[in-house]
């Protein structure tokens, strides 16, 4: 079963006079690119997660973002008020001194030195817990959005393989009249080339066999038949083959290419038109498979 690497999780949980909320984002990416942004005393625990996230979602461009709303309680000790009441204080002597009127210097005082402090807080490893059951939810969630991802790819996949599989059944029809063409094609202008040249026609019948056996298709054919087959069977895999599949598609792509390249006639160059614009849009969407 293939997955997208495009999906979204969020999950939160509140412990610890905290609410915590985890959000993940991915997109699709050759490798696992992981930023993240993480809230507080958490931010020791960023190679931890970065290390889960990485070996859940394999690939792709993460992004991760945890962020905490505490409450006031939490902050006992946010405001250093004995110094702030000091600068008020001797902001005031100073204004006095000077006759000044002195407007609301609050704020600027909140920028001081020392005016605002937080204790210092550990991660404690019952928090810690919490926290990874709240990212392995996100990560669960973003994992589903995958797979139903991966389904409707799926159905695309396998309706655009049928698609080339009817058209490659199409070429036959063609082949005999193609090779009779190139053949009338030769003896027409040699003819015209050679009326006043004598040549030897049992080595020029050699020479047509040898090269209308370069036009000959079975190989590509049966080749390009057996691609399409293989790439459905890693549609079916348990394990999601973003890159096999990719490879596949590059094979598929050459035996059609040849096909174009030895067609010699007009029906069956539109049957190879088709077949690539078939490859090509599953090309645009392999690349978000996993």
């Amino acid at each position: 079963m293939i997955q997208s690497m495009t999906g979204f999780g969020k999950a939160g949980g509140e412990f610890s006079n905290k609410k915590i909320t985890i959000e993940i984002k991915s997109l699709n990416g050759k490798q696992a690119d992981i930023t993240a942004k993480i809230s507080g005393i958490y931010k020791e625990k960023e190679l931890e997660i970065r290390n889960e996230v990485a070996q859940r979602l394999e690939r792709g461009k993460i992004e991760i973002t945890l962020s905490v709303e505490s409450s006031e309680r939490d902050y006992p000790n946010l405001l250093n008020k004995g110094l702030v009441k000091a600068y008020i204080t001797q902001i005031q002597e100073l204004a006095n001194e000077m006759q000044i009127s002195l407007p609301n210097v609050l704020e600027t005082i909140l920028r001081l030195p020392d005016a605002l402090k937080t204790d210092n807080v550990e991660l404690v490893p019952q928090d810690w817990a919490a926290i990874r059951q709240i990212l392995n939810n996100a990560l669960d969630i973003l994992q589903e959005f995958r797979q139903q991802e991966g389904k409707m790819l799926d159905k695309f996949f396998r309706l655009k393989i049928s698609n080339i599989a009817a058209l490659l059944e199409q070429i036959p029809q063609y082949e005999q009249q193609r090779i009779e063409k190139v053949r009338e094609r030769i003896i027409t202008e040699l003819t015209t080339l050679c009326k006043s040249v004598d040549f030897d026609k049992n080595r020029f019948e050699h020479e047509m066999i040898f090269y209308i056996e370069k036009l000959d298709i079975s190989e590509e054919k049966s080749r390009l038949s057996n691609h399409l087959k293989y790439f459905t069977e890693t549609l079916d895999e348990k394990i999601s083959q973003g890159k096999k599949l990719g490879f596949i598609l590059q094979e598929i792509g050459r035996e059609i290419n040849t096909l174009g390249s030895k067609a010699n006639h007009s029906e069956m160059q539109k049957i190879v038109v088709m077949m690539k614009d078939e490859l090509e849009q599953i090309k645009e969407q392999i690349l978000n498979v996993l």
